[in-house]
């Protein structure tokens, strides 16, 4: 079972600064490692999605897709490549309630981390033009409001097309054959953006 989610926001109240550890690998990472990811997902959940990343018949990691070659080792991920797999894979669920719960401006002033430690979304979200809270809207709506956004353009150069650099290789093959069909080249992510 994955623990709650922080109700602080640890890096931004109160970051914690202490003496570097004497190891940065082996079995301290491989512990820290699994610590994290069973926060996330459960014990259950960490070892049957972890001996999956980078292998022939499981999914490439989200950070760098690192494995090429025919022999692979059952743990091909590294550390930052694991804990991104696992908060992909979390259990955590963030519900319309949360977003009730959090207005804009709270949630504007919290740290990346804290927001991806909440969870998944449940929903499509949809903030009205001058409201404070994300609201629920059902996905026909959802791609209504996109459509709505794209047909008014005056030109599909008007358009970008972000995403994260986590997002998985075969996620941002399909999204940037939209873009292109829509005809727009604009697909930034975030190692061009920061």
């Amino acid at each position: 079972m994955a623990t709650k989610p922080p109700k602080g926001d640890p890096v931004q109240d109160a970051p914690q600064v202490a003496e570097p550890g004497h190891a940065a690998a082996g079995l301290p990472a491989v512990g820290r490692t699994l610590r994290v990811a069973q926060r996330q997902m459960g014990v259950r959940r960490t070892a049957l999605t972890l001996l999956r990343v980078n292998q022939k018949d499981g999914f490439d990691c989200p950070g760098c897709a690192w494995p090429e070659g025919d022999h692979r080792h059952r743990a091909e991920f590294c550390e930052n490549g694991a804990k991104a797999v696992a908060e992909e894979a979390t259990l955590r669920r963030v519900t319309p309630e949360f977003f009730a719960a959090h207005p804009v401006a709270d949630l504007a002033g919290r740290s990346g981390y804290w927001l991806g430690q909440q969870g998944r979304l449940t929903h499509p979200m949809y903030l009205a033009e001058d409201g404070t809270h994300y609201e629920p809207v059902g996905w026909d709506r959802a791609f209504d409001i996109i459509a709505e956004e794209i047909a008014a353009l005056a030109s599909p150069d008007e358009a970008v097309f972000y995403t994260s650099g986590r997002t998985s290789n075969e996620a941002a093959f399909l999204y940037q054959l939209f873009a292109r069909e829509l005809g727009t080249n604009n697909l930034p992510d975030c190692s061009n953006m920061c």
